[in-house]
């Protein structure tokens, strides 16, 4: 994804981390070897330390902490071949531009490949590493490693990157990025300084989205949990098609329909059709104790409906079996019964 209007032009950082970037410059003056950036998301958590590493490889930063955007090292970075600067992210997101999170929501759909690209980062990748880390650097500065998102770590993987937090080179920075923290191996959180970044607040995100041009801006920002970047690949798509033959059959439960939904939709992202189904699912249980709906306004009047006929019980269990189902999702023996499986359960708990 190209940088935003409102981004400045040497990367971009986006408003609601205008404060997060000034907490940041505070770590210079004593910069942890390891640094864990973690949030919602698709709110650009990936741009933001694509951003902070070309400024700790600048050799003019201003004085808020922003790259020059025109020293030789910035030139490096912009025509991506700094020789002191490596990224790491899993193959499939390799044809996409730099600052894609990997989150799974809120992409385009790829052009069909013979073999799917990988979707986990290698030991391969993090051993590839070793050459890069061992030599002197081109500039008489840091290098700096981009690794997102770290929960791509497959387990070969997160044991080789441990063996290097533990052990870090001289004048090496590590920056990850991580959409959620408990997927990561406790022993690698404990090696990294964490640091949060905000999900924006709704109407600060609406204005951005907004600005970028995107018509019916609050639909598709409520419809991706609050996360404008997320919100505006989707809008950029072009379509609810996917999003609307789950919802419509979620609105009126029943097995045919299940069944039909899940035929329709075996080559939809699982993980994206379960966040649906929790964002439902929350949307329904919101209504059902306070009258209110986040994610889906939309569908008011079906999910009144269905609230008023739903036992708490019923939908306390359907949302602990659609979370179990997240932490499975990437990795599923057959989607097509993933999906029956899902929506069945959901059916017998709202019939």
């Amino acid at each position: 994804m190209s940088a935003p209007a409102s981004a400045p032009v040497n990367q971009a950082i986006y408003p609601w981390q205008a404060s997060a970037w000034d907490q940041l410059q505070q770590l210079r003056a004593r910069m942890p070897h390891a640094i864990l950036f973690h949030g919602a998301a698709g709110t650009g958590k990936a741009d933001f330390i694509e951003h902070f590493a070309k400024s700790l490889l600048c050799e003019n930063a201003g004085a808020g902490g922003h790259a020059c955007g025109a020293c030789v090292s910035c030139n490096w970075f912009d025509q991506q071949n700094h020789p002191d600067y490596r990224r790491v992210r899993p193959e499939a997101l390799e044809d996409e531009p730099a600052g894609e999170e990997g989150d799974g929501e809120g992409e385009g759909k790829k052009a069909a490949k013979t073999k799917a690209p990988s979707k986990e980062i290698k030991i391969e990748q993090i051993r590839s590493l070793a050459d890069f880390m061992n030599i002197s650097t081109h500039r008489q500065g840091l290098r700096v490693v981009v690794l997102y998102p770290a929960e791509a770590l497959n387990m070969p993987a997160s044991n080789a990157l441990l063996k290097t937090l533990e052990e870090p080179p001289p004048g090496t920075v590590f920056l990850l990025s991580s959409n959620s923290l408990d997927r990561l191996l406790p022993t690698i959180l404990s090696r990294c300084r964490k640091f949060s970044l905000p999900m924006p607040g709704h109407d600060e995100a609406l204005a951005w989205l907004k600005a970028q041009g995107v018509s019916d801006a609050d639909s598709w920002l409520r419809e991706q949990g609050g996360a404008p970047l997320a919100a505006l690949a989707q809008s950029e798509a072009g379509s609810r098609e996917d999003m609307d033959t789950l919802l419509q059959m979620l609105a009126n439960p029943g097995v045919e329909a299940a069944l039909r939904a899940a035929d329709k939709m075996q080559k939809v992202p699982l993980a994206a059709l379960v966040s649906w189904l929790q964002r439902w699912l929350y949307d329904l249980f919101s209504y059902k104790l306070s009258g209110n709906i986040r994610y889906y306004p939309r569908y008011r009047k079906e999910l009144a409906s269905l609230a008023g006929k739903v036992h708490v019980s019923k939908l306390m269990a359907a949302i602990k079996a659609a979370n179990e189902r997240r932490a499975i999702a990437d990795h599923p023996l057959s989607p097509k019964l993933f999906i029956e499986d899902m929506l069945l359960d959901y059916t017998a708990c709202c019939t």
